[in-house]
């Protein structure tokens, strides 16, 4: 392990990853992509964040695979939970005003429980869902808030979600919304 990934990050774990994430023989490509990103999170020091609505999604989608590596992350103690991360009315205002449409919008609202936790932790998302990431990447040129979150997806091989979650998931503009 090289000496920076020893920075410990909160991770915003999309439900997509859980739901895709396949057994240790699976080969179709986004199953391993996902069930390789979860095993690199359980042995780097990375941490995973629930809230209610994030703990929601994860039990209703989660694959088998992704169900015992959860037990293994509550088990290391790799889990936090958030009680304290509220639905942010005023951040869903401004996505409503900035949606190009109700497609985009529904996306955007689908989805925004994952940036009211990222917003209160270490601004990092970890999903497969780019029909959410593409408006929200759109907003972020306008709100604020939303530039400093890092959206990374661990299907996409240009991403090397891998190589960056080893070398400690620092911030990297390139990963940001708006950008």
């Amino acid at each position: 392990m090289s000496k920076k990934a020893k920075v410990s990050k909160l991770l915003v774990i999309d439900a997509s990853i859980a739901r895709s994430c396949g057994a240790p023989n699976a080969t179709f490509p986004t199953s391993k992509n996902c069930r390789d990103f979860l095993n690199a999170v359980l042995t780097i020091c990375h941490r995973m964040v629930l809230t209610d609505n994030i703990k929601e999604e994860w039990d209703k989608h989660q694959s088998i695979y992704a169900k015992k590596w959860r037990s293994s992350m509550v088990a290391k103690r790799k889990v936090e939970y958030r009680a304290d991360v509220a639905f942010n009315q005023t951040l869903r205002d401004k996505l409503d005003k900035v949606a190009e449409s109700d497609k985009p919008r529904e996306a955007m609202w689908k989805d925004c429980h994952l940036l009211e936790a990222a917003i209160a932790t270490d601004k990092i998302v970890i999903s497969l869902d780019e029909k959410a990431r593409n408006p929200f990447d759109k907003a972020a040129k306008s709100i604020k808030e939303l530039h400093e979150i890092m959206w990374v997806n661990p299907d996409k091989p240009e991403e090397n979600a891998l190589v960056w979650l080893e070398n400690g998931a620092t911030t990297e503009k390139s990963r940001q919304l708006g950008n």
